[in-house]
C-alpha cells in the first residue's frame, strides 16, 4: 500500500514536470512569436520582463532579463493565500510547477519546435497571429489542465479562483479575465495592440480547454426514473459522497409506479454513476441537466 502511494506521488510529480515543460515551450514559441500574454501572474510577469528587457536594451546592456525570478516574486501573495486557505500539499505542488515552469522557460530555446515543423507550415504559422493564439491557447490550456488534474496549479490567480470556487460553490475561472484585461491594456499601450488583442483569443481558448478537461467545479443534476431507488441512491453516495432525493412517480405510458431519484453531483462523477445505475437497473431512465450553481451543503473533495 505504501509503495503504491509512493509510486502515485512520483507519477504525479513526473506529470507536473511534463506540464511545466509544455507551458515553458508554449511561452517560448507561440507566446514569444505572437507577442502574446498568458493569463494571471504569468502574464503580468511576462509584461514586467518585456518592459525590463526594453529598458536594458535601451541602456545598452547586453543582458537577458529572466522570466523565472519575476514570476516567483509575483506569485508570493497567491502562494500565501494557497497555504492559508486552499491546502499545504496543493500549494507545495503548485510551487513546484511555478519554479520549474519558470526555470524551463529561461532554459528552453525560443525556436525549440522549429525543427519539428516543415518550413512552409512554420512560415504560415508565424505569419498568422490568429493561428498562433489558437494553437498557443490549446497547448497552454492542456498544460494547466494537467496540473489541475494532478492537484496543482500554475499559481497566480488560479489560487484565488480555486479559493472562491470552494467558498461560493461555483466556477470562478472567468473572474480571472478582469485581472487579465488590465495586463492586456498595459501591454497594448506599451508594445502595441496586435499582440494584446490576439491574447484575448489565446486566453479564451485556453480557458475553454480547461473547462473541457477539468470539471471539478461543474455540476450536473441527475433525474433517474427507476425501480431500484434505494440501491441507486446508495451507489451515488458511495461513488460521489452526494445524497439524493426520492420522489414518488408514475409512468404515464404503462401506468406503473416508479421512483424519481434526484441528485446533484460533480460532472467528473457522472460517467461512473451512469454505468453503475444501468448495472443496477437496466431499465432506468436517466436525464442529465447542467447546473450553474449550488447553494447549500455540497461535498467538495478536500485538498491536502
Amino acid at each position: 500500500m505504501i509503495k503504491a502511494k509512493h509510486r502515485e506521488e512520483i507519477l504525479r510529480y513526473v506529470v507536473l514536470a511534463f506540464a511545466s515543460l509544455v507551458m515553458a515551450v508554449d511561452y517560448r514559441t507561440f507566446v514569444e512569436w505572437g507577442g502574446l500574454y498568458p493569463g494571471g501572474a504569468a502574464g503580468l510577469a511576462m509584461l514586467v520582463q518585456r518592459v525590463a528587457q526594453s529598458i536594458v536594451d535601451a541602456v545598452g546592456w547586453h543582458a537577458t532579463v529572466p522570466f523565472g525570478p519575476i514570476n516567483l516574486v509575483l506569485n508570493a501573495i497567491p502562494v500565501w493565500i494557497g497555504f492559508k486557505y486552499v491546502g499545504k500539499k496543493f500549494t507545495l505542488q503548485s510551487l513546484y510547477v511555478i519554479f520549474l515552469s519558470g526555470f524551463l522557460t529561461d532554459l528552453v530555446p525560443v525556436d525549440t519546435i522549429k525543427s519539428f515543423i516543415p518550413p512552409e507550415d512554420l512560415a504560415r504559422l508565424q505569419g498568422d497571429p490568429f493561428l498562433m493564439s489558437l494553437f498557443g491557447g490549446i497547448v497552454f490550456g492542456f498544460g494547466i489542465a494537467l496540473c489541475l488534474r494532478c492537484n496543482a496549479t500554475s499559481g497566480g490567480t488560479d489560487f484565488i479562483a480555486i479559493y472562491l470556487s470552494e467558498k461560493k460553490g461555483q466556477e470562478t475561472w472567468n473572474l480571472i479575465l478582469a485581472f487579465n484585461a488590465c495586463v492586456l491594456l498595459c501591454g497594448g499601450f506599451k508594445f502595441g495592440w496586435t499582440g494584446a488583442l490576439y491574447s484575448i483569443v489565446y486566453q479564451f481558448v485556453y480557458l475553454q480547454v480547461i473547462h473541457l478537461m477539468y470539471r471539478t467545479y461543474q455540476y450536473q443534476t441527475l433525474f433517474i426514473v427507476t425501480k431500484e431507488p434505494k440501491r441507486i441512491s446508495e451507489a451515488i453516495y458511495r461513488l460521489s459522497h452526494h445524497g439524493a432525493t426520492l420522489l414518488d412517480a408514475r409512468g404515464a405510458f404503462r401506468d406503473e409506479a416508479k421512483t424519481l431519484v434526484v441528485s446533484v453531483v460533480a460532472a467528473d462523477d457522472t460517467t461512473r454513476i451512469y454505468t453503475i445505475c444501468k448495472n443496477i437497473d437496466p431499465d432506468a431512465f436517466i436525464n442529465t441537466i447542467s447546473t450553474s450553481r449550488v447553494i447549500g451543503r455540497f461535498y467538495l473533495r478536500p485538498r491536502d
